[in-house]
């Protein structure tokens, strides 16, 4: 534990200071873009905290290849070689969108040549877990499966991105549940460098989001923009397919009802609400004639804004959800049964729904009292249009 306890806080107090850094240079050059419509903030504030997450992720590589056993326990190089040529696409597409708002078409190329590098070199989905057995796709398939999901993810987590804190606290929420998850497999499987190389990249993620977290959070000081989010959505893409297309279920204690579909299960878990999120937005623009990358002011979190949740409170909401379903998830796994991962699932969604819709009676209100005041102005003026004529 030691070493990914000190990965971490490489990358979060490397994120730290490039943030401060990268903070004060965006303001000293106005690099603020304007105020969009669909935006909840109300004043310019600059958006390259990416850029400073991408140098918490180059200085937690460095340290994990080479100030740490890690190095040996992840194997195969090339990942990690590939993994710093996608981060480092991806970054160089985000500083340029965050700058000058690239085409959608541009973006979805340079993820898809992100995500195809590191199938590339081996990040791949190689089979699917089926009971204690593996189903193996050909080359080809799982090359064209890898390298969707992988931008499916990166897309999710940037779609979500419209809070201050949001992605940043998810992520954080996320990946240390999944990295739970890889050190309990860790101690069934007896070790694998997939795991390893896995575990690394959670332990990575969740200091970059930290370190960014306080320059992000409500009045946010600084946005992560594209570069952040994007980033985080293919950190996290590549940790989940590194353990659910390459490991054995048959290493697994068949004691466990369901660890062969706990790598499949908890991955979508923990990207839930990121993943309905683009779902339903690409459902609605396609519907509506539109771009499914199009931008609009109707995402969840949107939604939960226009509920009457201030921001932090609609922030707060995503946390508790992406808890509530991890941590019933993983229990899945730690409690080798149905009933408390249930117990916890069902209590924890009907204290999440409550949250989520407390603040609908006061909405109703507030609009009941309005359509009273429409309806009053509308019956004095013609009150007063009847005694003037």
């Amino acid at each position: 534990m030691l070493p990914f306890a000190l990965i971490a806080g490489i990358a979060g107090v490397v994120t730290a200071a490039a943030s401060f850094g990268v903070l004060r240079l965006s303001r000293r050059l106005d690099l603020a873009p304007e105020v969009r419509e669909r935006d909840v903030h109300t004043s310019p504030t600059p958006r390259l905290g990416g850029v400073a997450m991408y140098v918490g992720l180059l200085a937690a590589v460095v340290a994990a290849a080479v100030f740490t056993p890690l190095g040996e326990q992840i194997g195969d190089l090339g990942r990690m070689w590939g993994l710093l040529g996608a981060c480092s696409l991806i970054a160089l597409v985000g500083i340029l969108d965050d700058l000058l708002d690239l085409d959608w078409m541009l973006k979805l190329a340079a993820q898809l040549a992100a995500a195809g590098l590191l199938a590339w070199q081996g990040v791949q989905i190689i089979s699917v877990p089926f009971g204690n057995t593996q189903i193996v796709g050909s080359p080809a398939a799982t090359f064209v499966l890898t390298v969707f999901l992988m931008t499916l993810v990166m897309n999710a987590v940037n779609f979500v991105d419209g809070l201050d804190g949001l992605v940043a606290g998810v992520a954080i929420i996320a990946n240390s549940v999944f990295f739970v998850y890889t050190q309990l497999l860790t101690a069934e499987t007896g070790g694998d460098s997939s795991i390893s190389f896995a575990a690394v990249i959670a332990a990575i993620v969740v200091g970059m989001a930290a370190g960014f977290l306080p320059f992000n959070w409500h009045r946010a000081k600084m946005f992560m923009g594209d570069t952040g989010a994007l980033l985080i959505g293919l950190l996290m893409a590549v940790s989940t397919v590194s353990v659910t297309g390459q490991l054995n279920p048959g290493a697994l204690d068949q004691k466990l009802v369901l660890a062969s579909y706990i790598p499949i299960i908890l991955p979508i878990a923990v990207l839930a609400l990121p993943l309905a999120d683009f779902t339903l937005a690409v459902l609605r623009r396609v519907q509506a004639g539109k771009s499914p990358f199009s931008a609009d002011r109707q995402h969840l979190h949107h939604r939960l804004l226009d509920m009457g949740h201030s921001p932090v409170q609609a922030v707060l909401i995503f946390y508790l959800w992406t808890a509530v379903i991890s941590v019933a998830c993983l229990l899945v796994f730690t409690m080798q049964s149905f009933f408390w991962p249930a117990i916890v699932a069902i209590s924890g969604g009907v204290l999440c729904l409550v949250v989520t819709l407390t603040p609908l009676p006061r909405v109703r209100a507030r609009m009941s009292q309005r359509g009273l005041l429409r309806w009053s102005l509308n019956r004095d003026t013609a009150d007063d249009e009847r005694i003037a004529t």
